[in-house]
């Protein structure tokens, strides 16, 4: 049986950017259809479009607990405060793990530039070292979500 990580690295190989990979697969655990998930997250690849910005796999992750716990509005105090706390610690244990969000520090080149995107082209870094990132994600996010979670339902 493939697990969520699994999946979502199999989405990444298949074509859909880290970002798009990762929140997608939990699309039904929020209630949101996988379609729209998609959409949202595009612009998040490659850290943001190409950018030099923080690391798709980790947007993705912070998409997908916007989803299942982000508020909805200004009196919604303590959805955004556990949404804030949930991403703080997702955020920590992946820097724990991979040194940094930055998607320039783990490629080691920045994809905003020519020569950094020759690289990476020439190195195939988004097939090696991507799906490592995709996969930590999705595990360190299910670590994170399980003691929140356990027990109750994530959709609104």
């Amino acid at each position: 049986m493939d697990t969520r990580a699994d999946e979502a690295v199999s989405r990444f190989m298949q074509g859909y950017n880290c970002a798009q990979a990762v929140s997608s697969v939990f699309a039904k655990d929020a209630g949101v259809p996988e379609e729209v998930v998609l959409g949202i997250a595009t612009g998040f690849g490659a850290g943001v479009a190409r950018t030099d910005g923080m690391c798709g796999a980790v947007s993705g992750a912070v998409i997908a607990i916007g989803l299942l716990f982000g508020s909805t509005g200004p009196e919604e105090k303590e959805a955004k405060d556990l949404t804030y706390d949930i991403t703080r610690e997702f955020v920590t244990r992946f820097v724990e793990k991979n040194g940094t969000v930055s998607c320039t520090g783990l490629l080691g080149c920045d994809l905003s530039t020519g020569e950094g995107f020759a690289r990476a082209r020439e190195e195939n870094l988004t097939r090696t070292i991507c799906p490592r990132c995709v996969r930590d994600a999705v595990e360190i996010l299910e670590e994170v979500l399980a003691p929140v979670t356990s027990g109750q339902s994530t959709t609104r």
